[in-house]
């Protein structure tokens, strides 16, 4: 199994609207061939920051699978757009 860490920065004010359209956007995730689970973090000290937590079966699952699908397309057009600076994505074993 694989953790995926994305540390995500969002642009200051739209913290409400980035959690409804992720609200959206975790059922694209959940769909994906390979994932096991997910969580959204807040962060208590930042009010724009949060953690993403994603178990894959495999890094290919993420990287291949997930990114490289229509799905994630849909993602992007949900989330990308809060992102300040774009999130550090980071994979553990």
């Amino acid at each position: 199994m694989i953790l995926e860490v994305a540390t995500l920065h969002i642009k200051e004010g739209f913290s409400e609207a980035f959690e409804s359209n992720f609200q959206k956007a975790e059922g694209i995730i959940s769909s994906m061939k390979g994932c096991i689970s997910h969580q959204l973090k807040k962060c208590i000290e930042q009010d724009d920051k949060y953690i993403l937590l994603v178990n894959w079966e495999t890094l290919e699952d993420h990287e291949k699978g997930f990114r490289q699908s229509e799905e994630y397309q849909e993602w992007k057009a949900l989330l990308h757009h809060f992102y300040e600076p774009f999130p550090t994505v980071e994979h553990y074993k």
